[in-house]
């Protein structure tokens, strides 16, 4: 182990270790520390409803809304040790809430200096958006019993053999131009996925984003969620059917940033800069235009993991894809800095102590809330070593890291090369680049790729033609093309790049286009922030092809295992020249792609490890999936023992031009010896069985005979005297 790498761990681990033991001894421990939400914000009480907020820049707090007549002086708060501030408010004289359900409320902060400061209490589970003002406001969500989402289905879902990530966005989720609903989603978009053979959701936009464009990204409000899509009641019946379906779910949660808009969300809530971020500039992130967490401050601790433990308590969610990982690890976010791989890039001074010992600290808390399940997700791009090892052994505690140099490879090759002029090594060696040990998410395309300014896979490959030539009866060589490399690409990166699997919602069919929320820029359209499900459901158009491949992928996972941890992997060729890769994967796998455009290959050897019979499992050129059919799926092929490749054995493969194809050694050599040593004593006692039978007829035939008509031979024998030994 590099010294840099044993010398970061010792010091990150000693950290989070004494962080962790203070936490055991002032708070009680992680557990109860991170259940301070349902102390903190606003709580119906016995008698009333109590008011807790931590701001300890402000001189004076007050809360005010319906329940007082918008009255900032009237119910005055009372502050405590560590700028902690509460007040009660009780219930009115005829027993009736003081704060009812459903209403308006505000929190007023006044400074030192005399200001007069409006927020909305940093701890609201839910907001709307006022009309009038287009600012947010807090409502006190505290529905009557029977009003209440009753949960139907186990808390959390169970570990699936296989994770296949469906990444999705509620509001785009409809195939209208508008914002779609949690209940819209469970009905209509849960049941696709599971159709599919997606083993898990990771819904993005969740928390609570003032600005819908921010894809939401964007937080202000970090215990809400997004009120456009629907109540708290409607994400519990969503997350609760998706249990339900054992989809695994999982939340894309945002602690690498918060929004700078003061007016909705916590940035300056106590009128500092420095409440729940780093004072000046290192408070601040240049290229996002948002406020950076301070992870070494107790209450931003609190905040943190107390907000994990609310989505887990309070919505059921699984796990976490963590945002922006590698802007928490280093001081300078990873701004104009390239990773080379080399050790002093990850370990230094440059390196966010307090962000690590959070994300140590974050993943031993879900993972002691939902030890099955809890899957935590780091987006780093950087590549930190130990980011997916246990803390125990001084890592970061990630379960997986997505593997993003993957998606950009993609876009790379489809945006300025030639397919015929592809680095089949190249290919091969970006797939397969990653942390030994440290399990990778690997996928073609998610939402990044589609994002204004750039396009989806499908559209880059085939462009204004999908505008005209997607039909089933139109022959297209661009569409053609198209559909081909996206078959082979999806497939390559689902088997190749890691070790699971990840999708951005219409990815798997082809979506065509981009993403492009409501803006001034395309006067608010919601044009391109939906999902086209039309185009795939159409049976006279090609984008059913794409679809029926993705849930033919799924399949073979499902009948064959190769996309989990621990599993067999091994490269055989990448062979620039003809264009095949060719590799080993799972339960005994040969995948094999020839990207060439033109040349097909007759007879082409491949070295392979299991010696056996093989059969084609999946045909990217299946007529099936719109393909020619070129391969023939009902031919066994049998290895020769010649080493071919560093492989004990080959096999002689038909390899069409722009496809790709999977094969099963489902009988092995030493399995069918076996068969025939263990049948070998089985036959030859049939074998013996047959011939006295055969003997005795024989034998019955001749006594019934009549002596005139016995061989001369067989009858002297017949009456020629029996001896036995002395």
């Amino acid at each position: 182990m590099p010294s840099a790498l044993l010398g970061f761990g010792l010091c990150s681990y000693s950290k989070y270790t004494e962080i962790k033991n203070a936490i055991a001894e002032s708070e009680g421990g992680l557990d109860k520390f991170a259940q301070s939400y349902k102390s903190f914000g606003l709580h119906a009480v016995e008698g009333g409803v109590e008011y807790r907020e931590w701001a300890p820049g402000a001189h004076a707090v007050s809360i005010f809304g319906d329940f007082n007549g918008w009255n900032r002086n009237s119910h005055q708060l009372t502050r405590g040790e560590f700028g902690i501030w509460t007040t009660t408010i009780p219930d009115n004289d005829d027993g009736s809430p003081a704060v009812p359900h459903g209403s308006k409320v505000k929190v007023c902060i006044v400074t030192p200096g005399g200001m007069h400061l409006d927020r909305n209490p940093a701890w609201a589970t839910y907001l709307i958006q006022n009309q009038s003002t287009l600012l947010f406001d807090t409502v006190f969500w505290n529905p009557p019993k029977e009003q209440r989402y009753t949960w139907k289905h186990r808390k959390h879902a169970s570990a699936p053999e296989s994770l296949r990530i469906y990444e999705c966005h509620v509001g785009m989720g409809s195939a209208d131009p508008k914002v779609g609903t949690y209940d819209e989603f469970t009905d209509n978009i849960l049941p696709r996925i599971k159709d599919l053979g997606y083993t898990a959701i990771q819904i993005m936009a969740i928390m609570e984003h003032a600005y819908y464009g921010s894809f939401g990204y964007h937080v202000t409000n970090f215990f809400a969620i997004s009120s456009r899509s629907g109540t708290p009641e409607g994400l519990k019946r969503l997350i609760d059917t998706a249990h339900s379906m054992d989809l695994v779910v999982l939340m894309d949660v945002v602690h690498s940033h918060a929004s700078s808009n003061s007016m909705d969300g916590i940035n300056q809530f106590d009128g500092t800069d420095h409440q729940y971020f780093h004072e000046g500039e290192r408070g601040r992130h240049s290229l996002w235009d948002s406020r950076l967490f301070n992870y070494g401050h107790w209450e931003v601790i609190r905040f943190l993991l107390s907000n994990l433990r609310w989505y887990m308590e309070e919505y059921h969610f699984d796990g976490f894809r963590f945002d922006g990982v590698t802007s928490m690890l280093y001081k300078h976010h990873g701004i104009q800095v390239q990773f080379s791989g080399n050790y002093k890039e990850y370990f230094g001074m440059h390196v966010d102590i307090d962000a690590c010992v959070y994300a140590m600290l974050a993943n031993d808390l879900v993972k002691e809330l939902n030890p099955d399940s809890g899957i935590t997700i780091a987006e780093d791009v950087s590549g930190m070593p130990t980011v997916c090892r246990p803390v125990s052994e001084g890592g970061l505690g990630f379960d997986y890291r997505l593997g993003m140099s993957v998606p950009d490879k993609w876009i790379e090759l489809v945006s300025k090369e030639k397919d015929e002029a592809w680095n089949m090594g190249n290919i091969a060696f970006t797939l397969t680049n990653r942390r030994w040990n440290e399990a990778t998410i690997g996928y073609a395309e998610s939402h990044d790729q589609a994002l204004v300014g750039d396009k989806t896979l499908a559209f880059w490959l085939m462009d204004a033609a999908m505008y005209t030539s997607m039909g089933l009866d139109q022959q297209s060589p661009v569409v053609e093309r198209g559909i081909a490399l996206h078959k082979m690409i999806r497939l390559i990166s689902y088997a190749l790049a890691g070790e699971a699997f990840l999708t951005f919602m219409g990815n798997e069919f082809g979506h065509p286009e981009w993403v492009d929320f409501p803006r001034a820029g395309n006067g608010f359209s919601y044009e391109k922030a939906r999902r086209r499900w039309d185009l795939a459901d159409n049976k006279g158009l090609r984008y059913g092809h794409m679809q029926l491949w993705e849930k033919l992928m799924h399949e073979l996972d499902n009948n064959h295992f190769f996309c989990r941890k621990s599993v067999h992997q091994y490269v055989v060729l990448a062979h620039d020249g003809d264009k095949v890769i060719a590799f080993e994967k799972g339960d005994r796998l040969l995948f094999v792609f020839n990207f060439h455009p033109t040349q097909s290959y007759t007879d082409y050897r491949i070295g392979t490890h299991w010696g056996g019979k093989y059969r084609v499992v999946a045909d990217s050129d299946g007529t099936n999936v719109g393909g020619q059919g070129r391969v023939h799926w009902h031919v066994e092929h049998q290895t020769s023992n010649s080493p071919w490749q560093s492989r004990s054995h080959s096999l002689q493969l038909y390899l069409p031009s722009r496809t790709c194809q999977v094969y099963y050694c489902f009988e092995l050599d030493s399995e069918a010896e076996a068969a025939a040593a263990k049948a070998a004593p089985a036959a030859a006692a049939e074998t013996a069985k047959e011939v006295d039978g055969d003997a005795a007829v024989v034998k019955a035939k001749a006594a019934a005979a009549p002596t005139d008509t016995a061989a001369p031979d067989a009858a002297a024998k017949a009456s020629a005297p029996k001896t036995t030994s002395a």
